[in-house]
């Protein structure tokens, strides 16, 4: 780049410093030695150069990344800190997204290897343990994608225990949610219900934020339970004769209610081969007609 040829403000007219001033002087004083900024600045280097050195002081080194991007109107622009909420870490809060949660899918569309690494080293600290790597950040904008984080939010936060759960949870519930907190006063209940299929090497992934646990575990209190008909659009048995005999067949040969979820399911599908029905999903979608077409709805 040639050098800087600009006789630009460096105090305004009112005695404030502009950005290119502020900027030599702080990270200067704060001992910067990395400047990590958005592209957009790299014109600005020959200035910046220029007055460090007529400052007399030593040169950080600085790395350009591309700004984050958001998907609007089949087209991408860059994340407006005026426009966007997802741009506001108060977001985050408000929503119950942990704060874990957003470190991790910001480093997953930071550096290129994250996601492996972390899949290879669930329990592992990323801030001590990850090598990050400018080189690895791409060179193009990374589209913020809500659907992933929300994703990750989930992986992050079934690694939590129920207690973790628990605290977080209710101090979210605090501020945001007052019907939440008061179905977390009974402490020693609600750690069982979110202890539920919690710490087992395939660990529930069914809450993304904070604000999602009163719609997840709502039915297991009974002062809030409402039952609510489902309507399965399909493999759905009408036939209540076969209903009955499905049923008692299962609490006179199958139920005991010391079974784990594994042995349970199991025995779903030994239950459903006994009475004609696919084993396995993938039996069906292979071969529907050799299935009881009672199941099947229209």
């Amino acid at each position: 780049m040639p050098e800087n040829d600009q006789d630009i403000v460096i105090i305004k007219s009112d005695g404030l410093p502009t950005y290119h001033f502020a900027h030599v002087v702080d990270d200067h004083l704060m001992r910067t030695t990395l400047v990590t900024r958005s592209d957009e600045w790299i014109a600005s280097i020959p200035l910046h150069l220029q007055l460090f050195y007529c400052m007399g002081f030593k040169v950080p080194k600085y790395a350009h990344t591309a700004p984050l991007e958001k998907a609007e109107d089949g087209s991408r622009r860059k994340l407006s800190k005026r426009k966007d909420p997802e741009a506001a870490v108060s977001y985050y809060t408000t929503e119950g997204i942990p704060k874990e949660a957003l470190k991790e899918y910001l480093m997953n569309i930071a550096n290129s290897n994250f996601e492996t690494w972390r899949k290879q080293n669930p329990d592992k600290d990323m801030m001590k343990d990850f090598d990050f790597q400018i080189n690895k950040m791409g060179v193009s904008g990374a589209l913020f994608d809500m659907v992933k984080l929300l994703d990750v939010s989930k992986g992050v936060i079934s690694r939590f225990t129920a207690e973790e759960v628990y605290d977080f949870s209710y101090n979210w519930a605090e501020k945001f949610d007052s019907e939440l907190k008061e179905m977390l006063e009974n402490k020693e209940y609600s750690l069982r219900v979110l202890g539920i299929e919690r710490g087992n090497v395939k660990p529930r992934k069914d809450i993304a934020k904070w604000s999602d646990i009163k719609y997840i575990i709502s039915y297991m209190y009974d002062d809030k339970f409402l039952p609510v008909k489902i309507e399965y659009e399909w493999q759905k048995i009408t036939d209540k004769e076969l209903i009955k005999d499905i049923v008692k067949t299962y609490f006179e040969e199958y139920y005991d209610e010391n079974d784990d979820k594994q042995v349970w399911f199991d025995k779903m599908k030994d239950l459903a081969e006994k009475k004609g029905f696919a084993r396995e999903v993938k039996e069906f979608k292979a071969n529907p007609d050799s299935f009881p077409r009672s199941c099947w709805r229209y």
